[in-house]
């Protein structure tokens, strides 16, 4: 009983200022730049999707059917990474403090998820294919696959200029890196079909692709998944946090109860106690822990709060136990 506490809570830069709460200006512009790219190639992937639909059909070639197939999700795909840009714009409201970063988190995860189910579905057919071989017309498929393919290289080079991508942006990359390896297996399967004759080349290559995208799909799926699971950032362990600022910070005899997460890809948020002396003023010791935790270990966000004897949290036990 008695005890003084005299811990003070402060808060980091980032709470709903500006157009993107925490962020800094490049961030602004580079979602400008990313939404138009993203609406460029959505429009140029939903022409040359209606193309490779019909000039599967008439063909009668399932790695073309494919190629649309992975054109359709990367339309879809593209579409949402486009909207995903312009909410995560938004500013920060009363109920949504931390602003609208993490829908585009949401929309990386969303088409990893897209990627697996159709990777599912074109295995599927194609096995089926092997067993039940049908005419394919190597002529149309290789002048249709050869269209799909400039098309997904002017894509990509639309996608890939101006930076470099955010998690949202490079989840679209996937999908159109994807398409472009279902048009260069469409145009080797066709090539094959006009020489030899042998129709199990189409299957055959339509399943090698798709084994090909699940490696990257699976990637970006799990880390967009971390991040909406709280997880800490990949390259920050709080165990090393905790070492550095007791440390380095003057006046700080320990650290403990701390938590880091991201909102986004590259917005990290943290929050700590730190235990000091009586006579430090609070605010001197959280403002030297935060530029610590900005300079050392880039978080953008952090919440400190200072005690001087036992932890509020703690129910009475030592304040530097962690």
């Amino acid at each position: 009983m008695g005890h003084h506490h005299g811990h003070a809570h402060s808060h980091g830069s980032g709470h709903g200022h500006g157009p993107r709460a925490g962020g800094p200006e490049s961030d602004v512009s580079s979602g400008g730049r990313n939404e138009r790219r993203l609406l460029l190639a959505a429009a140029l992937t939903t022409v040359t999707l209606l193309a490779e639909v019909a000039g599967g059909i008439i063909s009668g070639s399932l790695a073309l059917l494919a190629d649309a197939g992975h054109m359709l999700t990367d339309a879809a795909a593209l579409i949402l990474a486009w909207l995903a840009v312009r909410f995560a714009r938004h500013p920060a409201d009363w109920k949504r403090t931390y602003g609208f970063d993490r829908f585009e988190v949401l929309a990386a995860f969303a088409n990893g998820l897209a990627l697996f189910f159709i990777s599912a579905m074109i295995c599927y057919e194609a096995i089926e294919r092997m067993f039940n071989p049908v005419e394919v017309l190597g002529g149309t498929m290789l002048i249709i696959a050869a269209i799909g393919l400039l098309v997904n290289v002017v894509t990509l080079l639309i996608l890939n200029h101006g930076g470099d991508p955010n998690l949202n942006v490079r989840a679209a990359l996937l999908h159109v890196m994807s398409d472009l390896l279902g048009s260069v297996a469409a145009i080797g399967a066709a090539v094959v079909i006009l020489y030899t004759g042998w129709t199990p080349i189409d299957p055959i290559l339509s399943i090698v692709i798709t084994l090909l995208i699940l490696r990257s799909a699976w990637l970006i799926t799990k880390e967009a998944g971390h991040i909406l699971l709280e997880g800490a950032p990949n390259d920050l362990d709080v165990r090393e946090v905790q070492k550095d600022l007791e440390a380095t910070v003057p006046d700080v005899q320990g650290v403990h109860h701390i938590h880091a997460w991201s909102l986004s890809e590259n917005r990290r948020v943290m929050t700590l106690h730190a235990l000091t002396c009586d006579n430090v003023p609070p605010e001197r010791v959280a403002a030297a822990i935060k530029e610590r935790l900005k300079q050392a270990f880039g978080v953008v966000h952090a919440t400190v709060e200072v005690e001087h004897r036992e932890c509020a949290d703690a129910e009475g036990k030592a304040c530097g136990k962690v």
